[in-house]
């Protein structure tokens, strides 16, 4: 399987290049393992990954799920004109500030929550969906084990303080 990926880093000029932001390499290892994993039959995708600040994950948090403030990945998935066969699985949007701080508040590697997030976005771009709660129990276990096979810990493992 060949993924294309196109990777833009449009970080607002008050929030520079987050540190810990992840290579490319980092960005195609997680997009081809969820697709790998979601058994994603088609020789070629693309899609993109847009690495935004604040402002622009809130604008589109409110433009398309009418909800206010930045959120840490947002999937639009491409919706092809009836006859047109393009290899294109969609966009993923994801908010470098809000994962960096969602990585510290729940004490998870941020590394392993990026990847959480390329992961779960891939999967949306994919039809998975975590609105009811078959759906959600589905897509998290399939998360677990993609991420596991990674290398990275369940993510919705809590972390106990002592």
């Amino acid at each position: 399987m060949s993924t294309l990926l196109d990777l833009q880093i449009a970080l607002d000029d008050e929030e520079p290049h987050s540190p810990g932001l992840p290579t490319r390499e980092q960005f195609q290892l997680w997009v081809e393992a969820a697709l790998d994993g979601a058994e994603h039959q088609t020789d070629e995708s693309e899609l993109t990954i847009r690495i935004v600040g604040t402002g622009e994950s809130a604008e589109l948090n409110q433009a398309y799920r009418h909800k206010s403030g930045p959120t840490n990945v947002l999937s639009f998935p491409f919706e092809p004109i009836p006859g047109i066969d393009l290899p294109l699985l969609g966009d993923l949007v994801i908010c470098a500030p809000v994962v960096l701080k969602e990585a510290s508040e729940q004490e998870k590697s941020t590394e392993s929550h990026w990847a959480h997030m390329v992961v779960h976005g891939s999967l949306h771009l994919l039809g998975y969906d975590h609105i009811e709660a078959t759906e959600a129990e589905s897509m998290e276990s399939l998360e677990i084990v993609i991420l596991t096979a990674l290398g990275y810990d369940n993510p919705y493992e809590v972390t106990q303080s002592a």
